[in-house]
């Protein structure tokens, strides 16, 4: 195929969340034509934020790692790094609060060892685990360094089962495996593919020292996914149209492609449909793919997240995470959300919250309160100035054994048609790495199509 004039070329990116806003980028840099539709009032897809009062409010605390190559791309094409920045080394404090002598406050740390030995002398100081414990986890971890994640045998078992296989307790899956995966994976391990859960600590944890270190925002995430993405978008010439839903998506005549909308009907050499499965199954044209009911198959799981303003400063760290609580995972949000005077402002992030999502706001005020004060003792006493809760009922799609053979890839049967979202084959959990990297495949395989060359930015995946 010949190449053709960088103004001949139109895409049609439906979607703007990262996957969505990351393949608009691309497409854009590699002088295509693109239009990019949300239905919604803004950009962000479910990484967002909202006023609420005096405070900027992100619908759910969400972080990222130092090995989360694709997202840190794109958060240094919106001009955005700065404002998320990683701590310098991997540094979890970790307070147990369901020992009979009291609460004892534990780290999850590494050094700048070689893998696996940075992690090595963080596991041996570990005090919520027995060394009987902390050997068998170091036996488990070497096993699971030795698995290859896109091994189609291993999203049918779950992650729970092969931690029982090779020896682990409940106390070490609650106090370790869980810590983490549930926060990743947004599921237990007992309900979570083996394939993903391998994913994520081999990549987090076992591919070299730095890999999980965390970053977070530390603007409120409309800053960066909303006004500094559209001011991207705008500057790489891509129009962007909110409030605008797309009605179908249709062959043409002249083999193009036709998105109609409420208002308009454009017409593209190339389409890619970055919304959820849900969405994209009502969208897709005939044959598009060969069983597009499977995307219906793809479950979701919901994430809870508890906020609470406080009249005073009840904790002194930027987050931690508890055992032997309900409570999963607090976050400092104080500068973050502009919260003027002494207060402090307090996110709870509950992901896997299926038996809580629905609850009414005065249960979960009764059931988290108490427990931040069992966990802060500062917070006994302290004035309540706000509680309120974000539910987002499908966060992800559900981690579950057996949904790889689910995800669809980018490409589909209808030539110039891709599909992008962290719900696609990806090969990582529902995260804004997976968002994002999809949006790479979606721009590769348009570009592919389009007949232009073009280089992948991450020189692993290239």
């Amino acid at each position: 195929m010949s190449e053709e004039s960088p103004r001949a070329s139109r895409a049609v990116v439906v979607g703007g969340g990262l996957a969505g806003m990351t393949a608009a980028l691309r497409l854009a840099d590699a002088g295509v034509g693109v239009t990019l539709l949300e239905g919604r009032p803004r950009l962000g897809g479910l990484a967002f934020s909202f006023r609420r009062g005096e405070l900027s409010v992100d619908n759910g605390q969400h972080v990222y790692l130092r090995c989360c190559t694709g997202y840190r791309w794109f958060l240094d094409r919106i001009g955005g790094a700065r404002l998320a920045p990683l701590q310098d080394r991997l540094d979890v404090p970790v307070l147990d609060v369901g020992r009979a002598a009291g609460p004892r406050l534990g780290r999850l740390r590494r050094t700048g060892l070689p893998v696996p030995l940075h992690l090595a002398a963080g596991l041996a100081g570990y005090p919520h685990l027995s060394l009987a414990e902390k050997a068998g986890v170091g036996r488990a971890a070497l096993a699971l360094g030795r698995l290859d994640p896109a091994d189609p045998a291993l999203d049918g078992i779950d992650f729970g089962t092969w931690l029982g296989r090779h020896g682990q307790s409940p106390r070490a899956i609650e106090a370790l495996w869980d810590l983490v995966g549930v926060a990743t994976l947004n599921a237990t391990a007992a309900n979570a593919s083996m394939a993903l859960a391998a994913m994520v600590f081999k990549t987090g944890l076992l591919s070299e020292p730095g890999a999980a270190d965390i970053g977070w925002a530390a603007v409120p995430l409309g800053e960066l996914h909303d006004t500094l993405a559209r001011k991207a978008l705008d500057s790489a010439g891509v129009r962007t149209e909110l409030r605008t839903r797309v009605g179908s998506v249709s062959r043409t005549e002249d083999d193009c492609w036709a998105v109609e909308t409420d208002s308009e009907r454009i017409e593209a050499d190339t389409v890619v449909l970055a919304v959820p499965q849900g969405e994209t199954h009502g969208l897709l044209p005939e044959g598009a793919l060969h069983d597009p009911d499977r995307l219906l198959d793809i479950g979701t799981a919901p994430i809870l997240n508890v906020h609470v303003v406080y009249d005073r400063k009840v904790l002194r760290r930027p987050f931690f995470a508890a055992l032997g609580s309900p409570v999963q995972w607090v976050f400092d949000r104080t500068e973050s959300s502009g919260l003027q005077g002494a207060g402090q402002y307090l996110a709870v992030s509950q992901s896997a919250a299926l038996d809580e999502i629905d609850l009414p706001v005065g249960e979960l005020r009764r059931r988290y309160l108490p427990e931040l004060e069992r966990l802060l003792p500062a917070a006994r006493g302290a004035g309540v100035r706000d509680f309120f809760v974000t539910r987002e009922r499908t966060a992800t799609f559900a981690p579950a054994p057996g949904v790889g053979r689910l995800r669809p890839g980018t490409r589909t049967r209808a030539p110039g048609l891709q599909l992008a979202g962290a719900w696609t084959a990806t090969g990582w959990p529902a995260t804004m790495e997976g968002a994002v990297r999809s949006g790479f495949s979606a721009a590769d395989a348009a570009l592919g199509a389009l007949g232009r060359r073009h280089e992948h930015p991450l020189q692993e995946a290239a």
